[in-house]
């Protein structure tokens, strides 16, 4: 966008933008806050969005909607994340990346009162009490609670426990205590110090710090050893060995990694996908899947900073260590980035990983299901960006050759539509004019027969051609389509089998998707079945042949006849068999006594 196209009053708010980290916001004709971004160079990147002539289509409508702009000076690039983030929660600008969190995870609490409770929730806005979690299992947040229960009986019940009704004998002992679930505060039995000192090593084992807890618990046990309290020293022994056992199916990898971060992601056109785990001794304490809706072709390595920060807001973590499968421009102070390689930081990020893969394929099939349509979008929407194309790839045709030594040479052709195959559209070509194995030229026949038959009968042309092949291949596809007038009207590819490169033309560089790309299963499968249904026809052509072949040396007997015995019965063995009588009535009686003779 020129400056000429730029509002004077909007060009001389630019002008007088500082060269310091802040936040901008835009807004709208009608005053509404439509964008938030932060910058450690306020004035360069307000006056980048304008002075760029390579804007999105996205970008470039939002700048023609801005009328206000108002900035917010502070002292460091982090400030601006942390306060870029807290508006966008608030505000939820237009324009801005959106969390998608629709799923609610439970959480442990641990009430802030006298005598304090521990139970579990799921909403937590008006809950006065310090909060563990969220926990992605239910299961496993229910065995540490059940743990923590057989360890340390504390209460359940919600009397208010204040000094003075105890003093006044308000309560009286319930079946938790007969049964040996509390050690009935209430009525005096407990006091705060002892409860204190549970509530604390409660909090230990869910921030996954056991050794704390096993030290002081074996010092207790030993105590009770001494004092010949053997009964006591028993129970505590049970209690120890229940925290070793948890802990021995806690531990995800080796104990010294301690207040960790882990982050994986995965992003595709519309979504950005991230797992978080926080990892203390070894121990995944605090675990979650969040999706970041992307609104201006944001980069991953923007969506990542900003999902770290949103992350660290909301679980209230600080870690000096962050896992990552890549290293940000970002760097947050007091911490450090690590992409492992090998060894049990790279097995915890492919744990990560795993899980997101779940999340993300799960979130599909869903989407699949619910909203067809828009999984479908999404889709061809990935597949036109990964390809650079100009549109939808919503009809998709491939090309693969298949012959022995020359013979038999056909070309199958698979269609897909909007993602999908449609069997009805697959076409098979018999090579009339190439003789010998000749792949490039068998390639350009039936690519120029194709095309030629689709301008001729006014059918769609596809939005994408793969071809099943290296440079080679696609360089003769080429061939035919520049004779047709087409190679400018649709995107071509060719993709070679061993390393799955993607080949453009006149691009001596392959392009080398992601396994987990959707883009590469949708080429492979439209490859794959090319592949499948070229080998069926060809078998399908080399056994007419064979049968063909042996017919013919019947005198006699013409191509017509030749071609009616062998749709009737299908193989020699059955015409060989066949009675007189069903020979026949399927050729007439002299052919019949022919044929029964050669054979018998």
């Amino acid at each position: 966008m020129s400056s000429n196209n730029i509002l004077p009053h909007i060009l001389s708010i630019i002008k007088s933008l500082p060269h310091l980290p802040g936040v901008y916001c835009f807004y709208n004709k009608e005053n509404e806050l439509i964008y938030v971004g932060k910058a450690k160079n306020l004035f360069k990147r307000v006056n980048s969005y304008f002075t760029n002539k390579n804007q999105s289509h996205r970008i470039t409508l939002m700048i023609s909607k801005i009328f206000k702009i108002e900035t917010t000076k502070v002292n460091t690039e982090e400030d601006a994340l942390i306060l870029e983030n807290s508006l966008i929660k608030n505000r939820s600008p237009k324009y801005n990346i959106l969390l998608r969190d629709d799923k609610t995870y439970p959480w442990i609490l641990i009430k802030k009162e006298r005598f304090p409770r521990v139970f579990h929730a799921r909403q937590i806005q008006n809950e006065n009490a310090e909060v563990f979690g969220p926990y992605p299992s239910v299961s496993t947040m229910f065995v540490l609670l059940d743990l923590i229960k057989k360890i340390f009986p504390i209460r359940n019940c919600n009397y208010t426990l204040s000094e003075q009704n105890i003093m006044n004998q308000k309560f009286k002992s319930c079946l938790e205590y007969s049964i040996g679930n509390c050690k009935a505060p209430c009525i005096n039995l407990q006091t705060q110090a002892d409860y204190d000192k549970n509530i604390f090593k409660i909090k230990s084992i869910i921030k996954g710090d056991l050794q704390i807890v096993l030290q002081d618990l074996a010092n207790d046990m030993q105590l009770c050893a001494d004092q010949l309290k053997f009964e006591e020293a028993q129970e505590i022994k049970k209690k120890i060995e229940l925290l070793n056992k948890y802990q021995y199916k806690s531990v995800i990898v080796h104990p010294s990694i301690t207040n960790t971060e882990v982050y994986a992601t995965l992003s595709d056109e519309q979504v950005f996908y991230v797992t978080f785990f926080k990892i203390n001794n070894g121990i995944i304490i605090q675990a979650q899947t969040l999706e970041y809706k992307k609104k201006l072709e944001e980069t991953d390595g923007d969506m990542l900073v900003f999902a770290i920060n949103d992350i660290r807001i909301r679980f209230n973590t600080r870690s000096k260590e962050i896992i990552v499968p890549f290293e940000p421009t970002f760097q947050f102070d007091n911490t450090k980035y690590i992409v492992p390689k090998q060894g049990d930081k790279m097995r915890l990020l492919d744990l990560c990983f795993k899980n997101l893969n779940a999340f993300k394929t799960e979130r599909e099939k869903q989407l699949a299901l619910l909203n067809p349509d828009k999984h479908t979008e999404q889709l061809l929407l990935q597949i036109q960006k990964d390809l650079k194309m100009n549109s939808l790839p919503k009809r998709i045709e491939c090309f693969d050759n298949s012959n022995i030594q020359g013979a038999y040479a056909v070309s199958a052709m698979p269609v897909f539509i909007d993602g999908k195959p449609v069997k009805k559209e697959y076409r098979h070509f018999n090579v009339k004019t190439v003789e010998g194995p000749d792949d490039f030229a068998t390639m350009k026949e039936v690519v120029f027969r194709r095309y030629s038959r689709v301008i001729e009968e006014q059918l769609p042309l596809p939005n994408l051609i793969v071809i099943d092949g290296g440079k080679g291949q696609l360089s003769a596809a080429m061939d035919s389509l520049i004779k047709l007038n087409l190679h400018n009207q649709i995107t071509v590819i060719g993709i070679a089998k061993k390393l799955e490169e993607i080949f453009f033309p006149d691009d001596a560089i392959p392009l080398y998707l992601d396994k987990r790309s959707p883009t590469l299963k949708i080429i492979q499968h439209i490859r794959d079945e090319a592949h499948r249904f070229g080998i069926t026809h060809h078998r399908n052509k080399r056994s007419k042949e064979t049968f063909k072949s042996e017919l013919n040396l019947i005198n006699g007997i013409s191509e017509k006849t030749i071609i009616k015995l062998l749709s009737n019965f299908q193989s020699i063995d059955r015409i060989k068999a066949a009675s007189l009588n069903n020979l026949t009535d399927l050729i007439g009686k002299a052919k019949a006594k022919i044929v029964f003779e050669y054979y018998n």
